[in-house]
């Protein structure tokens, strides 16, 4: 280690507003009509999956298969699909509580108000259930929890014992006379004659009378939600959410610098980067008048020093956690943000559900299915017109996902496009064949692999050279940012555009700057790697502490408001659902102009 500490260390101390601690173990709605009360119904939106809707309302995949049985071919945005209600309440597990739920799809005309009467509910004990809800999300069609549980609202049930009278028909007995019955049936005289006026003609066997009698029942009292006035209810979703200010930030970072290791790995290497671009942000915002309190962490692999790291009080005093790399580490780092109301930032894997039930979480990395939804809806945007080819390259970088979700997203809007399997020596006779002279012709490669783009951009830009009267262009991915030393000028040549959802433009003034920074602290050149993980920390470090800083620790009232000018990764956070976290759904075009210019343009 002690040579990755130490190094560390050094930097920490350069900052004269920040004290750190430095640790080696530290469409179509379907409304439900309200008959079968085990279902509710949830509109796909887009970027869901079986997978994320299953796991978000505590159901098995198999659950939604059976109810919908089309379901497992795929599934389409704006659709509705059948989920189970799990014995009328779904009990959820957090890092806060372990709570009942049910989930309600909201009907026409139905209210907050409306529905607190409906399961005896305080409005807010249901506002407390869905962080996310407002005048804008109570919307017909979209889902909310009711807690079925309310430890302080709810009162406890009685059970009362009441006397009742009722009356009751006799028979009179042989021999029995009016004395033996008032008795019997302790009643007086006056009150028998009164309800049997015949006993004036006096007492005779076989007579039919009324007699009153008295019996003792237990009544259980259901315990009744005092409710305040309609209007009142009703105003708690417009209610506004006033700033909560911060005058020192708290900021928690937990990565694996692996301090005991003798060697630097190179997956070590990137999470150093990382937090040197972190504390290049905390400088930058330091000049701009921002206080900062930064504790650092080395987790380590696994989740023995995770657990030890969150007993310490800095973790419980923070504002931002920020970091854990393993979904082990993660986890436990979800429950404690959620139980002490701190906001939990992943900044690295897409491949984590915390997110689905975690109103404190945000995931910046964005998760592979709003990616290739948002890279399709943006390729049918740009290519609606245009003569597009599906180019089936057969190799082990295969973007299957994307090339399904890309062909769904053109076929639901009319698009039409055409598919040829690439064969290497009749490869430019066919794909000419393909071509047309009055529109542009779009290749998608099925691969990302640099092998791929080698088999087709030489044939490519031969026929833009040769044959003019084709205009041609290419579409692509993330991946293709890699090659760009191999094929720079293929990519002009060929008009290319790539999706992706980060971008870091080396010839802007704003990179140049950067990575001008990061030499002179640091005295070295940032990995040759994409995405550039200090540019990375820098850019989630001004995100965050930027949005903390003006709008305070419930920043996410105002995420609308934060425009972040990214230098590599775009922010726009949405929430997943009203009760869950954050995902960072931004994704960026960036083009390839034959003139020799590139643009890079957010997909909103």
């Amino acid at each position: 280690m002690n040579k990755i500490s130490t190094y560390i260390l050094m930097f920490f101390l350069s900052l004269a507003c920040t004290s750190v601690y430095a640790q080696n173990n530290q469409s179509r709605v379907i409304i439900s009509n309200g008959q079968d009360n085990n279902i509710f119904y949830h509109t796909i939106e887009r970027g869901q999956t079986v997978y994320a809707i299953a796991t978000m309302y505590g159901v098995s995949v198999d659950d939604i298969y059976r109810l919908n049985p089309g379901s497992k071919e795929s599934i389409k945005a704006g659709e509705t699909l059948k989920i189970p209600q799990r014995n009328q309440a779904t009990k959820v597990t957090t890092g806060k509580n372990n709570e009942n739920y049910l989930f309600h799809t909201i009907q026409p005309k139905e209210t907050l108000y409306s529905l607190s009467i409906k399961y005896n509910v305080p409005g807010t004990a249901i506002i407390k259930a869905n962080p996310g809800l407002s005048t804008s999300t109570f919307n017909i069609g979209k889902i909310i929890r009711i807690p079925t549980t309310h430890i302080e609202e709810l009162p406890a049930t009685e059970i009362q014992t009441v006397t009742k009278e009722k009356e009751i028909e006799y028979t009179i007995a042989k021999k029995e006379t009016m004395y033996r019955i008032c008795r019997k049936f302790n009643i007086s005289s006056y009150e028998l004659i009164k309800r049997n006026p015949q006993l004036k003609e006096g007492v005779k066997a076989g007579m039919v009378i009324k007699v009153p009698v008295k019996t003792e029942e237990s009544v259980t009292t259901e315990p009744v939600i005092h409710q305040s006035n309609e209007r009142d209810v009703n105003a708690l979703l417009s209610a506004p959410k006033n700033i909560e200010q911060v005058n020192m930030i708290k900021v928690v970072i937990l990565l694996p610098f692996m301090t005991n290791e003798s060697q630097l790995s190179p997956e070590t290497a990137r999470f150093i980067e990382y937090y040197e671009g972190f504390l290049l942000a905390i400088d930058s915002l330091r000049n701009q008048g921002c206080s900062i309190d930064l504790s650092v962490y080395d987790t380590g692999n696994g989740t023995k020093k995770v657990k030890e790291i969150l007993k310490e009080d800095a973790l419980k005093e923070a504002n931002l956690i920020i970091g854990a790399v393993q979904n082990d580490q993660i986890g436990p780092v979800a429950d404690f943000a959620q139980k002490n109301n701190i906001k939990y930032i992943i900044p690295f894997t897409s491949k984590n559900d915390d997110v689905l039930s975690n109103a404190y979480v945000y995931q910046v990395n964005t998760p592979h299915s709003y990616l290739y939804a948002k890279a399709s809806q943006a390729g049918c945007d740009l290519f609606a017109n245009d003569n597009i080819i599906l180019l089936n390259i057969k190799d082990d970088k295969e973007k299957t996902d994307f090339i399904k979700a890309f062909k769904a997203e053109m076929k639901q809007r009319n698009i039409s496009f055409t598919e040829m399997s690439y064969e290497g020596e009749t490869f430019p006779t066919d794909i000419e064949a393909m071509l047309k002279t009055d529109k542009r012709n779009v290749i998608v490669p099925t691969s990302s692999s640099l092998e791929a783009l080698n088999k087709i951009k030489s044939p490519l830009r031969m026929l833009t050279e040769t044959k003019p009267e084709y205009t041609l262009t290419m579409f692509g991915y993330p991946e293709w940012q890699t090659y760009t030393r191999e094929c720079l000028d293929d990519f002009y040549a060929l008009n290319t555009y790539i999706y992706s959802n980060f971008y870091a433009d080396n010839l802007s003034k704003e990179v140049s700057d950067f990575y001008t920074k990061y030499k002179t602290w640091y005295s070295k050149n940032l990995i040759n790697i994409y995405p550039k993980y200090g540019i990375l920390g820098f850019d989630t470090g001004m995100f965050f502490l930027g949005a903390m800083q003006k709008y305070g620790s419930n920043f996410e009232n105002n995420l609308d408001k934060i425009h972040y000018k990214s230098i590599q990764t775009g922010f726009d956070f949405q929430r997943v659902n009203n009760w869950g976290g954050f995902i960072n759904t931004n994704i960026f075009i960036v083009h390839y102009q034959s003139d020799y210019n590139v643009t890079r343009s957010e997909v909103r």
